[in-house]
């Protein structure tokens, strides 16, 4: 029989909050975390704007040495773990390191360091690349980099599936807990890439907003959509079987009670027609939950503000959800912290389950018209205040990869 799984922790740092909770309640109030680039020199480029972390120093968190060891998704996976595992109120030792695991994905790793390597290679010589430019670079470095830094010894590893990876690692966590391999998992997504190369590369496949206007630039739903806005940060959950939360006296936001994971098999960037990839997973992943579809209250959409993107996802929720879709409120968080790519997926499971604990559901900003397709509740620019018992969190990824997450209020 398979374990009940809940949420005990959580951390975060995104647009639009350096920790979990900040990040909910800026979301709630309809906080815009989207604002020209500074990072990076974007003169000869045609993308702009992004969702770049505000006032974050590493060195308040990991002393700058060790911090220059690490490229800035591992960085920020190290922050975001801490704080999930302090809010868990969890306390990993000698006696439990081998039943606590890390589950962290990246959705490109170190695209920042592979950058800077590649300059110092071409205008230095190869003497001036870094012995911890592997490291620094491959994605399953921040699972790695969080088990050392936290020793939590059990099962570890790093999903990677684009825009997906969040969500994954979170639903294959579920699943080591589930079948008793750990009793608790830190899970979770973590990125990087706002860096030249990577919005050189987005650009050129025409995924970003050319869009400069922060206010209108990542707007789902909206005619004039014309791309994701690319943003960072880190997401990640502490997830616990039941019986070892209760026993010492864990704090719960939400139970996870259902997971889909599959393939469009249909292109490396364009979704299935119809969005009948997401239809399958998101059924599959009531299925798994054992629920009707009647019994959800609200989605977490993937909402990226692509053209065909959100036209399937609406379709696709239409087609599973059936009559029942107009009665759904659907949000996508993505208008106010951008497309965290490899975390967004965690990050919006986080503010999922804050939804469902609080009863307070996270606008979509930047809404003043529909056309006739677009004729779901999807938030417009304030929040509601609802009891949500089911939510499901949607993630879809370049490759054709497809996951949700079923969230549910928790009670004995």
């Amino acid at each position: 029989m398979r374990k009940r799984v809940v949420i005990t922790g959580i951390g975060a740092l995104s647009p639009i909050g350096n920790d979990a909770k900040t990040t909910y309640e800026n979301a709630v109030k309809g906080i815009n975390g989207i604002a020209p680039i500074t990072r990076v020199n974007t003169d000869d480029l045609n993308v702009k704007v992004g969702g770049e972390l505000k006032d974050f120093n590493i060195e308040d968190y990991i002393p700058l040495k060790e911090a220059r060891r690490m490229d800035r998704f591992t960085q920020y996976a190290i922050v975001a773990a801490r704080q999930a595992v302090k809010d868990a109120k969890l306390d990993i030792n000698e006696e439990n390191a081998e039943r606590i695991g890390v589950w962290i994905g990246s959705g490109i790793g170190g695209m920042e360091t592979f950058e800077n390597s590649y300059d110092a290679l071409i205008n230095k010589g190869p003497r001036r690349v870094s012995p911890f430019f592997v490291p620094m670079m491959i994605p399953d470095m921040a699972a790695g980099q969080v088990s050392i830094d936290l020793g939590a010894k059990g099962p570890n590893g790093c999903t990677v599936t684009a825009c997906a990876t969040g969500t994954n690692c979170i639903g294959d966590a579920l699943r080591i807990v589930q079948y008793g391999d750990a009793d608790v998992m830190i899970a979770g997504g973590t990125e990087a890439p706002i860096t030249r190369l990577s919005l050189a590369g987005f650009s050129s496949n025409k995924a970003l907003s050319t869009n400069d206007d922060p206010e209108t630039a990542c707007q789902p739903w909206q005619d004039g959509r014309d791309g994701f806005v690319m943003g960072e940060g880190a997401g990640v959950v502490i997830l616990e079987s039941l019986d070892h939360a209760l026993a010492r006296g864990a704090d719960i936001y939400a139970e996870v009670v259902g997971y889909g994971n599959n393939a469009d098999a249909h292109h490396i960037t364009a979704p299935a027609p119809n969005g009948e990839g997401g239809v399958r997973t998101m059924k599959m992943a009531l299925k798994d939950a054992g629920i009707e579809p009647e019994q959800v209250q609200y989605i977490n959409a993937h909402g990226t503000s692509t053209p065909i993107g959100d036209l399937y996802e609406t379709m696709a929720i239409k087609t599973t959800f059936g009559n029942h879709a107009k009665d759904l409120l659907v949000s996508s968080t993505k208008s106010m912290t951008g497309h965290l790519l490899g975390a967004t997926g965690a990050i919006e499971a986080i503010i999922t389950a804050l939804t469902i604990k609080e009863g307070k559901v996270p606008p979509t900003i930047h809404q003043q018209t529909y056309s006739e397709e677009f004729d779901l509740n999807y938030v417009p620019n304030k929040m509601v205040e609802k009891e949500i018992e089911y939510a499901l969190s949607n993630s879809l990824g370049f490759g054709g990869h497809n996951a949700v997450l079923v969230l549910k209020k928790y009670s004995e």
